[in-house]
């Protein structure tokens, strides 16, 4: 009786160590999917931050007079260079967007340099490299969500307790970015 009260308790603790091993190895493997999702994230925004000084030299010799515009977009690029954390990053991104956006949309007003093939390949490869960030944040999110969920719920929040895993925060943008850009073709 006392042997067969050993091995129960044996397998028990057997089954439980394994149990356990496997939520830690989950935690891990979602908290590593958050971290890739956000470097390939960042390998977007550099492409995307190497490309936007050239678009900015095709642009500036047709666009002399929309300069402001032209340093909205170089301010702004700077800005999300030295943004830290994905609510500072996402606030910097809305604003860039938004003069990238009113850019493009004044380029509309130069036929020359929508012409110029240089503006259009830049003005493409900015334009794919922006839909792939937002695929790039919707993976992030996705992640970070899977991972909040997974550190918040039976049994796996005390392991996620017990090896220091707190909540992660979402890529957002700010609320005001949410609204249409609002483009001046005026001359001032």
């Amino acid at each position: 009786m006392g042997l067969v009260l050993a091995v129960v308790i044996g397998l028990i603790l057997l089954v439980t160590v394994i149990y356990s091993v496997s939520i830690y190895n989950g935690l891990i493997l979602v908290t590593n999917n958050i971290n890739k999702a956000w470097a390939n994230i960042d390998v977007l925004l550099k492409q995307r931050h190497d490309e936007l000084p050239k678009l900015i030299e095709v642009c500036k010799g047709y666009m002399a007079h929309e300069a402001g515009t032209l340093e909205a977009v170089i301010k702004a690029r700077q800005s999300v260079m030295t943004a830290q954390g994905p609510a500072a990053i996402g606030q910097a991104e809305g604003i860039l967007q938004g003069a990238m956006r009113q850019l493009f949309a004044l380029a509309e007003n130069y036929p020359n340099l929508k012409a110029q093939t240089s503006f259009q390949q830049l003005q493409e490869r900015v334009s794919a490299l922006e839909s792939q960030i937002a695929d790039r944040r919707e993976f992030y999110n996705d992640s970070v969500n899977t991972y909040n969920i997974r550190i918040a719920t039976l049994p796996d929040v005390f392991i996620a307790r017990s090896i220091g895993l707190t909540a992660r925060e979402m890529f957002q943008v700010a609320e005001g970015d949410r609204e249409d850009v609002k483009i001046s073709f005026k001359n001032t």
